[in-house]
C-alpha cells in the first residue's frame, strides 16, 4: 500500500533533521493554504450488463492531471481540518464495449488530521475524511449516459517542509479515495457498478497565516 511507505519516510526524515523552526508560533487557530500540482489516477473495477447480461472484459479510466487548492483550519496544534478543490476528467473504457464515455468529476473532499510536528523542521500528517463526487459534462458514446453522483470515503498522508523562518513551505500529499458510482445508458439497457478508487498525488507550495 503506497500510503505506508510514504508516512513512514517522512517520519524517519522528521526524527533525522534538527529543530530548525522550534521558533514558529503555535498553529492552533491559524489556516494554511496550499496550492498543488495533483495526478488522479484511478484504480477502476466494474460489472456491465447489456440488457441484463454480463458483458465481462476489463474496464480502464485515464489518468489526469489538475491544478488544486486547499485549505486547512488548525482547531488545536495537532488537529487540523482540510477542505480540498479540483475538477478533473476522465474516458472511461472496456475492452469489449470500447469507449464508454468522457466525464468530468469535481470531487470536493474534507479530511481530520493530525499533524505530529507542526512546527518542526518536517511536518508529517495524516487524515480521514469523505468525499462527496459530481459527474457532469457527459460526453458518451452511448446515448443518455448517466453517472450518478456519490460520497466516498478519504485517506491520506503527507508532509509539509518550511522554506526558511517565514510563513511558507513545500508540500506532499496522497490521497485514496473510495469512490462508488453507477452508470446507466441506453434508456437503462446499458447498466455498470463501478468501483474508481483513484488515487490523489500532489505536490506544491503552501502558505501558514
Amino acid at each position: 500500500m503506497i500510503l505506508k511507505p510514504v508516512f513512514a519516510s517522512v517520519l524517519l526524515l522528521s526524527a533525522g533533521l534538527p529543530a530548525l523552526a522550534d521558533d514558529l508560533p503555535s498553529p492552533a487557530g491559524h489556516f494554511q493554504v496550499r496550492l498543488r500540482g495533483l495526478g488522479v489516477l484511478p484504480d477502476p473495477s466494474a460489472d456491465i450488463t447489456v440488457s441484463g447480461a454480463a458483458i465481462g472484459g476489463k474496464t480502464s479510466i485515464t489518468d489526469s492531471f489538475t491544478p488544486e487548492a486547499d485549505l486547512t483550519y488548525f482547531i488545536t496544534d495537532h488537529i487540523g481540518v482540510e477542505a480540498i478543490a479540483a475538477v478533473t476528467k476522465h474516458t472511461v473504457s472496456n475492452s469489449v464495449a470500447g469507449r464508454v464515455a468522457s466525464v468530468s468529476l469535481l470531487p470536493p473532499t474534507v479530511t481530520v488530521q493530525y499533524h505530529f510536528d507542526p512546527t518542526g523542521p518536517i511536518r508529517p500528517y495524516v487524515g480521514a475524511g469523505l468525499n462527496y463526487t459530481f459527474f457532469y459534462q457527459v460526453d458518451n458514446a452511448l446515448p443518455n449516459t448517466d453517472f450518478k453522483n456519490n460520497f466516498g470515503y478519504a485517506l491520506q498522508a503527507g508532509a509539509d517542509v518550511p522554506v526558511g523562518d517565514g510563513p511558507y513551505f513545500l508540500n506532499f500529499d496522497v490521497k485514496k479515495i473510495f469512490l462508488h458510482t453507477r452508470i446507466t445508458a441506453a434508456a437503462g439497457a446499458v447498466r455498470a457498478s463501478a468501483d474508481l478508487d483513484p488515487w490523489l498525488v500532489g505536490g506544491g507550495v503552501g502558505m501558514r497565516f
